[in-house]
């Protein structure tokens, strides 16, 4: 091995993320404008209802799959010709669609009548057409992530999520309603779906299809279609449970306390999507034994991101809440703090690690023991205890999925030469000093609302004024941050900048 080579870390990969995490980030303020704009422009009963439609379709989006576009993840950095693994998965997406459009037609009645919500009804074949549509779409920005594309999945994702906020929130401001927002999305979806068929196979090699490769990406991707087909349902359980016995109005409640902004996704998903190709890399050049310091470098960067993330929310919940979403919702703090825990255990990439290394068996059984362990916790938690119960259900259900994952991580990243135990893949040191950087910040923005509390009852109502105490609340909790991370050593930019330092080393090296 050359010395370049040698002197290149594993965890370069980061760099490659870049340009995803930025598209995120850019289209984030988007995405959140979503449901804050609808907050405030529909009655509490239609924003209830809007939210069940989305439940349903994104049900069906996450289930139907069947883990086969996420297998692009796997085959294409190992495949020569390329084209063949797209176009089945094309054609298969194009399938699952047509089967969702079925399921929500045929299956909408019941659903109204469990969630005692006629209104459901009137959006049938709008829900029917969106879904369709927007699993045939599913593979856009995937297989351009797994071909090593990372700028041009960044652009598609820029231009996607800018055209979908639109899509949802021009026609509501326009007076259109959720009728009018329907069908809005159902364009949106159809012109990603055309799109898809047009960007997904271009520059790749090979015919569209090749007889026999079709069974291989099967049985790779049937565990984690499974588990999907597990964990959805599970991780929507109490969603579904508790639009069954609360009105469309709390409902829309509940969902606002489960309110998650898009940074789990933001960061979480590029993150995990490098670090699978990366993965694939190290393992066809033999080099796999540096996996383990990648996974751990992805660790210690998402830590210092999301646990004062899920620090601050959990401290300025009446804030944020009442900023966001106005003071009619401010019912929902509690189920709110409770829902934000659930960012922390986003901190470890382990399931992008179990499928780069195809442990997708390990994907399914963790979801089968989340699943078994959800059902009676749901059922006694929202019967006992209302929509507290169900938050409360479904974070201890993610605890429970999170440690059967990470008991099979050592294994998918050990070598021969280097056997690996669970202590070896935890960054530690960031870990210690990101939670008590996060902690001291959250204690001062405690602080702070008990010395203000009654100074800001007489703001107008409006969000520029309601975002007054967010804002101060948001600038103490950083300085809080930052200084205490600077006290404990860490350069509080340095692990954003880490990758463009290593690239100018490895320059040097070369």
């Amino acid at each position: 091995m050359s010395e370049a080579a040698a002197t290149k870390p594993a965890s370069s990969f980061m760099g490659k993320a870049g340009p995803l995490v930025l598209a995120r980030l850019f289209t984030a303020g988007l995405t959140l404008s979503i449901p804050l704009v609808l907050a405030r422009v529909l009655s509490l009963a239609e924003y209830g209802t809007y939210y069940q439609l989305f439940l349903i379709a994104t049900t069906l989006y996450y289930v139907l799959p069947f883990g086969v576009v996420q297998s692009l993840y796997y085959f294409l950095p190992r495949a020569e010709e390329k084209r063949p693994w797209l176009g089945q998965t094309l054609l298969f997406m194009s399938g699952a669609g047509l089967v969702a459009a079925g399921l929500v037609w045929g299956l909408l009645g019941p659903v109204a009548r469990h969630f005692d919500n006629p209104a459901l009804l009137e959006h049938r074949g709008a829900l029917a057409l969106y879904t369709a549509f927007l699993l045939g779409s599913f593979p856009l920005e995937i297989s351009l992530t797994s071909q090593g594309r990372t700028k041009q999945s960044a652009l598609v994702y820029l231009a996607s999520d800018a055209v979908r906020a639109a899509a949802m929130v021009v026609p509501c401001l326009l007076g259109a309603g959720l009728h009018g927002m329907m069908w809005s999305v159902v364009g949106f979806t159809f012109l990603r779906y055309v799109a898809t068929w047009v960007v997904a196979p271009l520059g790749s090699k090979g015919p569209l299809v090749r007889a026999g490769l079709w069974r291989e990406q099967l049985v790779y991707a049937a565990p984690f279609g499974a588990a999907m087909a597990l964990a959805i349902p599970q991780q929507n359980a109490h969603l579904y449970m508790v639009a069954g016995v609360v009105s469309p109005a709390l409902y829309a409640l509940y969902r606002v306390g489960c309110f998650q902004l898009p940074v789990v996704d933001l960061l979480y998903t590029p993150t995990s999507e490098v670090l699978m190709v990366r993965l694939g890399e190290l393992e066809k050049q033999g080099r796999l034994e540096e996996g383990v310091e990648a996974f751990r470098e992805a660790s210690g960067k998402l830590a210092f991101l999301f646990l004062p993330f899920s620090a601050f929310l959990f401290a300025a919940a009446p804030e944020f809440i009442g900023a966001l979403f106005g003071a009619k919702f401010l019912e929902a703090v509690p189920i709110f703090r409770v829902s934000v825990l659930g960012v922390v255990l986003a901190i470890l990439p382990m399931d992008g690690v179990l499928r780069a290394r195809g442990y997708t068996r390990a994907i399914f059984l963790s979801y089968l023991v989340k699943a078994v362990v959800t059902v009676p916790l749901v059922w006694v938690g929202v019967r006992q205890f209302g929509m507290m119960g169900g938050v409360v259900s479904w974070a201890v259900a993610e605890l429970v999925g999170k440690c059967a994952l990470l008991v099979r991580v050592p294994a998918a990243l050990s070598t021969p030469s280097l056997r690996l135990r669970i202590r070896d893949l935890i960054p530690w040191r960031e870990l210690g000093k990101a939670s008590l950087a996060a902690l001291a910040a959250a204690v001062a923005v405690f602080c702070l609302r008990a010395l203000t509390e009654h100074a800001w009852s007489g703001l107008p109502e409006g969000f520029v004024w309601r975002a007054v105490p967010l804002a101060l609340a948001g600038v103490l909790f950083v300085l809080g941050y930052v200084g205490v991370l600077t006290a404990t050593g860490v350069k509080p930019l340095g692990f954003l900048t880490g990758a463009r330092s290593r690239r100018s080393e490895e320059a040097v090296v070369r």
